[in-house]
């Protein structure tokens, strides 16, 4: 049995019943995709639109494909087309221009807001205080539908540093299940990578983003 398949049926063992799992291939071939999803794995991850377009053919659509990176408004065109999941709205802007190009396709895109949970100035997110009030703009757009929030948490090699951070995103997450926003659902938080899933389902995660745990690091 090959490292990644060892890998793909150990994590899904450990994870209890509805939790989603995103496999992170940023850099990763089409042979080590195919291998993913031949284990088990149905919802691969790419931080970048060329690296999709790249693996697509040779993979194909079996899977469900997320974008969970910085998404550029000028690779939005090409994004709609290949992405099943937006996972990192962040602004109007790039709302307004991901509806703009879904509706000559005929698509609604789902998509998450990205939660800016520490307040990083060099991070991409939605400042906490913030998200309510984006989520109630873009529930208007027709071809664009909030599915969720996401969220990062600073990097640490200590998985604890991140929970404070999850649980602040969980908290705005239940507010806005509590008092919904008409045209919206949350449906989905997605918390965690490799180092720190755990503590992001502890904290709430029910999708949860894994590079190295299924594909091992990176050379």
């Amino acid at each position: 049995m090959s490292d990644i398949k060892k890998n793909v049926k150990t994590l899904l063992e450990e994870l209890p019943p509805g939790i989603d799992v995103v496999a992170a291939a940023k850099t990763r071939t089409a042979a080590e995709i195919k291998e993913a999803l031949d284990s088990g794995v149905s919802i691969i991850g790419e931080n970048y639109v060329q690296e999709a377009e790249k693996v697509l053919p040779e993979v194909g659509t079996p899977a469900k494909w997320h974008f969970i990176g910085h998404l550029q408004k000028n690779k939005v065109k090409q994004a709609v087309l290949i992405f099943d999941m937006i996972e990192t709205v962040d602004s109007w802007d790039l709302a307004l221009e991901i509806d703009k190009r879904c509706r000559p396709a005929g698509k609604t895109m789902p998509i998450l807001i990205e939660i800016n949970s520490a307040i990083e100035p060099q991070k991409h997110g939605v400042m906490p205080e913030n998200a309510r009030a984006l989520i109630e703009k873009i529930s208007g757009l027709s071809s664009v539908r909030v599915m969720g929030l996401m969220t990062m948490g600073p990097l640490s090699e200590d998985p604890e540093c991140a929970r404070p951070f999850f649980a602040k995103t969980r908290m705005i997450f239940d507010d806005l299940k509590q008092v919904p926003v008409p045209g919206t659902e949350m449906r989905y938080l997605s918390m965690g990578m490799t180092g720190s899933y755990r503590v992001a389902m502890e904290e709430g995660a029910n999708m949860v983003r894994i590079g190295a745990g299924i594909f091992g690091e990176r050379e």
